[in-house]
C-alpha cells in the first residue's frame, strides 16, 4: 500500500467528496419536495388521484438509475426542441442532469416512504382531529404529515445515504465527483487500489456522519417513543 501517494492526492479526493455531498444534497432535498404531493396522492382511496403518481413511482422505481441517467444526459440532446430551449445551458452540464436525474430517481422512492407512513398514522388521531373541528386540509397538514414525517424518518435516512453511494454514476458522464475524481487520478497514477481504498473511507466517513446525525436527529423528534405507542 503506498500510503505516500494517498496523502498527496487526499486534497484532490476531498474536492471530490465536497461534489458529492452537494449533488446528494440537492438531490434529496428537491426529491423530497417532489415527493410530498406524490405521497399524499398515492395515500388517496381514489384510483383516479393514485394512477399518475403511480406510474411515475413505477417507472424510476422499475429502471436502473444509470439508465435513466444516460437517458437525460445523452437522450435529450437529440431532440432540437431541447438544444434551443432555455434550459439547454443547464441540460447540457453534467452536474445538473445528474440532478435531475438523482432527484426523479429518489422522489419516486420517498413517495413510496411517505405513503407508508401516512398509511401508518393511527386512526384514532385522524379522527380525534375530525372531532375537534379540524378540515381534511388541517388534519393533513397538523397531524398527518408531522406524525409520518417522524414515521417515515428512519426509511428516509437510509435513502439519504443509498443516493450517497449510488451518486458514484454520476461518475460515467464526466463528472469529478468522489468516483470520477479516484478515477482521474488512477488514469495518472496507476494505482487503483490506494486511491478506490481512499475513496472508499471517504465514503464510509459521509455515511458515519449521516448515520449519527440522523440517529440525534430521532432522539430528538423521539421517533422510537412513537413508533411505540
Amino acid at each position: 500500500m503506498n500510503w505516500e501517494i494517498i496523502f498527496k492526492y487526499l486534497p484532490q479526493l476531498a474536492q471530490g467528496a465536497v461534489l458529492t455531498l452537494e449533488l446528494v444534497a440537492i438531490a434529496v432535498i428537491a426529491g423530497l419536495v417532489l415527493a410530498t404531493p406524490m405521497g399524499i396522492a398515492r395515500a388517496s382511496q381514489h384510483w383516479y388521484v393514485r394512477a399518475l403518481p403511480y406510474g411515475y413511482i413505477f417507472f424510476f422505481r422499475g429502471t436502473p438509475l444509470l439508465v435513466q441517467l444516460f437517458l437525460v444526459y445523452y437522450g435529450l440532446a437529440q431532440f432540437d426542441l431541447v438544444r434551443k430551449g432555455p434550459l439547454w445551458p443547464y441540460l447540457r452540464d453534467p452536474f445538473w442532469c445528474a440532478v435531475i436525474t438523482m432527484t426523479l430517481h429518489t422522489a419516486a422512492y420517498i413517495a413510496e416512504i411517505l405513503r407508508g407512513a401516512i398509511q401508518a398514522v393511527p386512526p384514532g388521531e385522524i379522527e380525534a382531529a375530525r372531532a375537534l373541528g379540524m378540515s381534511r386540509f388541517q388534519a393533513l397538514f397538523y397531524i398527518i404529515l408531522p406524525r409520518a414525517a417522524r414515521i417515515g424518518l428512519p426509511a428516509y435516512s437510509n435513502e439519504v445515504i443509498l443516493m450517497v453511494k449510488a451518486s458514484a454514476l454520476a461518475s460515467t458522464v464526466t463528472m469529478l465527483e468522489l468516483t470520477g475524481m479516484a478515477r482521474t487520478i488512477i488514469a495518472r497514477t496507476y494505482l487503483p487500489v490506494e486511491i478506490f481504498f481512499a475513496a472508499g473511507l471517504f465514503y464510509l466517513f459521509i455515511a458515519y456522519v449521516l448515520v449519527r446525525a440522523f440517529r440525534v436527529l430521532e432522539r430528538w423528534l423521539r421517533v422510537d417513543a412513537l413508533q411505540g405507542r
